[in-house]
């Protein structure tokens, strides 16, 4: 592997390959949409999209090098299990992958569990439609912690840093397609679950009750749900007539780009929350 040139085109691999999968997806919603919208697509595409530019610019200053160039680092210089063991790339890097996404649905379970966390995630959650940008928006201290986790568990792991960049277009490239308002054919939909998230199962997790709302965390492999006993098959409502969301938050303004930065701050009337109150 050439560490120089993976490391100078880190950063064309993985925005080539958000924008060919977000361009596909929007098109497969336009062509095939699983649901009808019920609030103005206008309203929450610009929106969602200026979190995105915000997440993007915020990583950038703060973490320049990236996950990416930290298993470089790691690889480079002998650390963690994975560098340890001394195996060929050919084995850590599956295991690399498989490693980090099972890291990523435990963190995932973490921010549903912990309410201060909850605080930041419920903003993902507050989207009142679900298609390809809720799987964009997420709270810049949201993506900033994530950030901190996913270092460590590279570091502590020694994950490559080719089996990083794959994780990390394929964390991007499956969190739109997971998030899509897209229709796939049953035939095609309940093989590929067993294996894959689909849209299917994981707009069950944003549904807007709360037994279902924990539930399905996986963005990539199936696998974690069905084995950690967090999988659930369909939503009670169906997929057609369910409400996505949460109960709170549900007027539109909280769909502007200045109310979700504050969302985590705020109650659902908009009042800061009271000191040593739980609150929504």
């Amino acid at each position: 592997m050439d560490v120089e040139a993976l490391g100078v085109n880190e950063v064309a691999i993985r925005l080539g390959a958000f924008l060919l999968v977000l361009g596909g997806m929007l098109a497969w919603e336009r062509l095939a949409p699983r649901r009808a919208p019920t609030v103005s697509r206008a309203l929450r595409w610009l929106n969602n999209a200026g979190i995105v530019a915000l997440d993007t610019l915020l990583v950038r200053l703060l973490f320049p090098a990236g996950a990416v160039a930290l298993g470089l680092f790691v690889e480079a210089n002998g650390w963690g299990l994975l560098q340890w063991l001394g195996w060929p790339l050919w084995l850590t890097l599956p295991l690399g992958v498989v490693f980090l996404d099972l890291a990523i649905w435990a963190q995932h379970v973490l921010f549903h569990a912990v309410p201060a966390l909850w605080r930041l995630h419920r903003m993902h959650h507050a989207d009142l439609d679900f298609d390809v940008t809720t799987g964009l928006r997420f709270h810049p201290l949201e993506i900033l912690l994530s950030m901190l986790i996913k270092a460590g568990v590279v570091a502590m792991l020694g994950v490559p840093g080719l089996a990083v960049l794959v994780f990390e277009v394929l964390l991007n490239a499956t969190s739109m397609f997971t998030h899509g308002n897209v229709r796939l054919p049953p035939r095609l939909e309940r093989p590929l679950r067993w294996v894959l998230v689909t849209p299917e199962m994981h707009r069950i997790h944003h549904s807007w009750h709360p037994e279902e709302t924990n539930s399905n965390y996986g963005f990539n492999l199936s696998c974690w749900d069905r084995l950690l006993g967090t999988y659930r098959a369909a939503p009670r409502d169906g997929h057609e007539t369910m409400t996505i969301g949460l109960h709170e938050f549900r007027d539109p303004r909280w769909l502007r780009l200045d109310r979700m930065l504050l969302q985590p701050f705020r109650r659902p009337d908009g009042s800061p929350p009271r000191p040593g109150a739980p609150g929504p």
